[in-house]
């Protein structure tokens, strides 16, 4: 894989992550996500209304358009475990910007990740 071709599709995932963790702070504006009719359209409104769900709605188009560029240069095969790589990001930004706990299982379940893709990618 040309180097060209990994920044594309890390661009895609990059994105993606980045939309995850916008996701995540405007469910933080919003609180969790309630079904009942009554507080659905007060949800929506919240939701709609915050901008880091925009920037999330952004960064996911933006990460589709560098991944189908990707895509259109590299086997399906070698590109897909790439994703993997969001794994150990959305990690590292779940601690750093969200105060989430790194449990030992946590880390130790994305470390079998990496290995995983390591693996395959070297197949």
């Amino acid at each position: 894989m040309k180097l060209a071709e990994f920044s594309l599709l890390m661009t895609g995932v990059l994105l993606n992550t980045g939309a995850q963790m916008l996701l995540k702070t405007a469910t933080q504006a919003t609180g969790p996500v309630v079904l009942e009719a009554a507080r659905v359209q007060a949800f929506a409104s919240t939701l709609l209304a915050t901008p880091a769900f925009w920037g999330a709605i952004a960064a996911y188009a933006l990460s589709v358009t560098a991944w189908v560029a990707g895509l259109s240069r590299v086997p399906v095969s070698q590109a897909y475990p790439l994703l993997s790589v969001g794994y150990v990001i959305a990690l590292l930004c779940g601690w750093g910007f969200f105060g989430e706990v790194l449990s030992l299982a946590r880390i130790a379940g994305v470390g079998l990740i990496v290995a995983g893709v390591l693996l395959v990618a070297s197949s």
